[in-house]
């Protein structure tokens, strides 16, 4: 098992589609001249994370500037942020009720950055789906710092700490 420096977006060309790949850059670009900060996350991150598949969608962890809120609890899209690009859907995480998700978040002018992996397997332990649990797996057979998403955990969701554990074990059987 090797462990990446970072994630490296090159992982993805071959993999993904460039159509995908075009709006992935277009969605950043527009998002940045917006001011709205944010990291690629799902599938693309996963990929650029060491486990490159398929996708057909682009997915970004955005901050509440992204956002309108009414005042009166309605919150709708800030005029200008992508939902499509190249025919391609783009879909936004927001971080609601985790504060320091946001915190976290890099500076608007930073056009593509892909979410850290203790961020991208947190965002992965909370979803219910099997190919998020999939995702997972196979992010740690591809060398994620479980020791950095553990610390993580601590910090911030000590609650899926045994999650983490059994994607860990599920991963070694896996790798034997």
């Amino acid at each position: 098992m090797t462990r990446l420096d970072g994630p490296d977006l090159q992982l993805l060309e071959g993999v993904v589609s460039d159509k995908v790949l075009t709006a992935l850059r277009a969605a950043a670009a527009q998002l940045s001249k917006l001011g709205v900060r944010h990291w690629v996350v799902g599938g693309l991150a996963v990929g650029a994370h060491g486990h490159p598949r398929a996708t057909k969608d682009v997915d970004f962890f955005v901050g509440d500037e992204a956002f309108e809120h009414d005042g009166a609890g309605l919150v709708t899209m800030k005029p200008g942020v992508p939902i499509q690009a190249n025919g391609v859907i783009v879909d936004h995480l927001s971080a609601q009720d985790e504060p320091f998700l946001s915190d976290e978040l890099p500076p608007a002018d930073v056009q593509l950055e892909v979410a850290p992996i203790e961020v991208l397997l947190y965002l992965k332990l909370k979803s219910p789906r099997a190919k998020d649990r999939a995702d997972i797996i196979e992010l740690i057979k591809a060398g994620a710092d479980v020791a950095r998403a553990r610390a993580y955990l601590v910090l911030h969701a000590a609650l899926l700490l045994p999650a983490l554990e059994k994607a860990v074990e599920e991963a070694r059987a896996e790798e034997e």
